[in-house]
């Protein structure tokens, strides 16, 4: 027999499909979104996890497993967000020594949330990019940076123009800007041998490649697109 629903969440569920209306993602009304298996919290500071992004974290953990014989690597992941990256790279290689930043004290404050709810074990750094990793070598370097020209801001949906945070949505030089920042910083910090992945936007592909050969001219990079056959990772292999 099924539980009557009452007057009180009758109204909060009229109340949330009139938000849902005016734009406001499901997810900012639940709270939460699922990835790579697990349930994370979101909210209005940090972007809602893709599911274009867990196919960076499957490819990443084929090239570990592929080119990678220590177990126990150095992770970054750059830019956190919500820490999905992080976290799920934890979560699936406990062994690993995970450390993220984010130029955002609230979307770190969510990430060290989900990270104590998930049991994941991450050194979450405020700052920008790699400045709060300059102290070490990694072994893997990953990122979801903001990656959309501002020009695209009028194409998008409103539920993420509008409510999605601006700093994780946006970059300048067409969305290229951190992309350039990061393959100027990353050799001193790689060690060899070194996988970088980066997940980018859709026309960027030759863009941020090219970048990758500039820094590692010995470097295996390629481009791999997800499953709607965009272009939508760029790899770096450094031996």
């Amino acid at each position: 027999m099924r539980d009557e629903i009452n007057e009180t969440q009758l109204e909060n569920f009229w109340a949330n499909i009139e938000k849902h209306a005016k734009g406001i993602p499901v997810q900012h009304l639940t709270g939460t979104e699922e990835f790579y298996g697990r349930s994370f919290h979101v909210n209005a500071d940090v972007l809602i996890p893709r599911p274009e992004t867990e196919e960076l974290i499957e490819e990443t953990l084929r090239l570990i497993d592929r080119h990678l014989t220590k177990k126990e690597i150095a992770i970054a992941d750059i830019g956190t967000g919500s820490g999905v990256i992080a976290i799920t790279m934890k979560c699936e290689l406990p062994q690993a020594q995970v450390t993220a930043t984010d130029i955002s004290e609230p979307a770190l404050k969510t990430a060290t949330q989900n990270a104590e709810e998930l049991n994941a074990e991450i050194d979450f750094r405020l700052g920008d990019l790699t400045k709060p990793i300059e102290n070490q070598k990694w072994d893997v370097i990953l990122s979801n940076p903001p990656y959309i020209a501002y020009t695209e801001a009028p194409g998008l949906s409103d539920s993420v123009r509008d409510f999605e945070p601006h700093h994780a949505l946006f970059a300048d030089n067409e969305g290229l800007a951190l992309y350039e920042k990061m393959a100027k910083q990353i050799p001193e910090l790689l060690n060899k041998p070194g996988i970088i992945g980066f997940e980018i936007g859709y026309q960027q592909g030759a863009a941020v490649e090219k970048m990758l050969k500039e820094a590692f001219p010995e470097a295996i990079i390629y481009c791999k697109k997800d499953i709607n056959k965009n272009d939508r990772m760029v790899f770096a292999i450094i031996e």
